[in-house]
């Protein structure tokens, strides 16, 4: 199966780790934002979405981007919602970005907002309805080391690989 992996995700979970180990695992390119805007610029889509669209006619993985969203009627498609507790994802930013406490509080916040924004902005939706996801992965409780052996043993199990 051509299994194309959406992953939204609060800030500071981890879910950047996630992909990259599940990139590695499955031999699938992750797309981000950064990736994204470069297909745009280099090939003649009109949207974003468009780009989008068009990177999953092959097995990848898209970190956000309301990729869950504009995706949702391909049936090869998997959303996952990356999460985990507020004081764990201050704690992961201060020390990713070397940034004190109450800094790393306004940019997992301040990131937060400007994602909920952007999601609402072009879906219309709620960002991180529980209902948009078919998997809700919580980084704390799971770890980050955990969750792409948990989506491995969940694709091998259902024969997605």
């Amino acid at each position: 199966m051509k299994l194309v992996i959406t992953m939204s995700r609060r800030y500071g979970t981890g879910a950047s780790v996630i992909a990259q180990e599940l990139s590695e695992r499955l031999g699938i390119p992750v797309y981000n934002k950064d990736s994204i805007e470069h297909e745009l610029a280099d090939h003649a889509y009109e949207t974003e979405a468009d780009a989008i669209r068009e990177l999953a006619k092959n097995p990848c993985i898209i970190l956000g981007r309301c990729a869950c969203d504009i995706l949702r009627k391909q049936m090869n498609v998997l959303n996952i919602y990356v999460s985990a507790d507020m004081e764990d994802r201050i704690h992961r930013v201060m020390e990713l970005h070397s940034l004190s406490y109450d800094e790393a509080r306004e940019l997992v916040e301040k990131t937060d907002k400007a994602r909920a924004d952007y999601y609402y902005e072009h879906t219309g939706k709620s960002w991180g309805d529980v209902n948009d996801y078919h998997m809700i992965l919580n980084t704390s409780e799971l770890g980050v080391e955990n969750c792409a052996s948990i989506l491995m043993q969940y694709f091998e199990k259902l024969e997605y690989i």
